[in-house]
């Protein structure tokens, strides 16, 4: 109850903050990620065939604008799609690395042989681009990190610390490039999502596996932030998920194209779209809910608010603080080479 509690309060705090970026400002967005935000990497890269648009909206799997869409429309920013970029082209707006399927680490989870990069293989590919040329990440530039969930759907569910690994890693390599502004998501609870209950897979280890991760990033988020020079900011999407149903959302259990007799393309009402993804309307709630998070960060004063929105990051972690009091610990060394993206 307690945690439902705090969850709340970070919701509905968010949606008290501004809806305009109006205290901070950003040159450049680079987005690196999954499906969550991809707007076309992998349907380009696809020869427009995946994913099939219609009924899914310009190559991104869902009915409509993503998250990095709204956001980069109250940023002012929009940027350009990684496989569509030529070699001389310098973008002045960012470059969304993100692909449909990416797993956490260095390849794909859905194409495993398509060697479309994963999470980790598009922040060491950017971050050995700039090393090739001496140069530094922009410090005026966003730069959003979102990943995991296909580890835990197409490769294995009940391994959470490898995801953990590689996006940590991530974390510290787009920190060890100079990158100042860092927003990063964490899991809902995949084992409520409509797909947990298909192809064989058990909701309740999906749940578990989300809670683990969340707390592993908590972890990595909290000892990042104490450096003063760095400004990341946390987007919990594990409470706001859990909360839908107090934001409009009337069905937050069934996807909506299971249920095209009830539910259309943009329907508001449908928490998730295909079972695995949030329609658009979920995704406008996310891009309202990093703003705010942005805001929040961006405004120092009152120092309350700062305090509450602190208490509602990552709802899950109290929860499994006592999970984990009831299990032995256990440490795990990961070592990871470097690899770089062909641009």
């Amino acid at each position: 109850m307690k945690k439902q509690a705090i969850a709340a309060g970070f919701v509905l705090f968010s949606f008290m903050l501004p809806t305009k970026a109006s205290a901070a400002s950003f040159d450049q967005l680079y987005v690196f990620g999954d499906s969550l935000s991809d707007t076309g990497n992998i349907y380009n890269a696809s020869g427009k065939t995946y994913p099939a648009s219609p009924p899914y909206f310009e190559g991104r799997f869902s009915d409509g604008p993503l998250w990095v869409d709204y956001l980069g429309d109250q940023l002012g920013l929009k940027p350009t799609l990684f496989t569509t970029i030529p070699p001389t082209q310098i973008p002045t707006q960012g470059i969304n690395f993100a692909f449909g399927g990416a797993s956490s680490g260095l390849g794909n989870a859905v194409l495993p042989d398509s060697n479309l990069p994963g999470v980790l293989k598009q922040v060491l590919g950017f971050a050995g681009t700039l090393k090739a040329n001496n140069q530094t990440a922009d410090p005026n530039a966003l730069y959003t990190l979102w990943g995991g969930a296909n580890d835990f759907f197409f490769l294995n569910p009940k391994d959470s610390t490898t995801p953990i690994n590689n996006i940590s890693l991530a974390l510290n390599t787009l920190v060890g490039v100079d990158a100042k502004n860092i927003l990063v998501f964490n899991l809902p609870d995949l084992g409520q999502l409509p797909a947990a209950k298909i192809d064989n897979r058990n909701p309740t280890i999906l749940t578990k596996s989300s809670n683990e991760f969340n707390l592993g990033l908590a972890k990595t988020v909290s000892a990042l932030s104490q450096n003063p020079n760095l400004n990341i900011i946390s987007v919990d999407t594990y409470s706001l998920f859990n909360q839908a149903s107090t934001l409009g959302f009337t069905n937050v259990t069934e996807s909506c194209l299971s249920r095209l007799d009830i539910c259309k393309p943009g329907d508001n009402k449908f928490l998730v779209w295909d079972g695995f993804h949030p329609t658009t309307a979920a995704h406008k709630v996310i891009a309202d809910t990093a703003l705010a998070a942005i805001e929040a960060k961006s405004v120092p004063e009152p120092a309350i608010n700062l305090g509450i929105l602190a208490l509602g990051a990552f709802g899950a972690v109290g929860v499994l603080k006592r999970q984990q009091k009831k299990s032995a610990s256990r440490v795990v060394d990961a070592q990871l080479s470097h690899t770089t993206v062909e641009n």
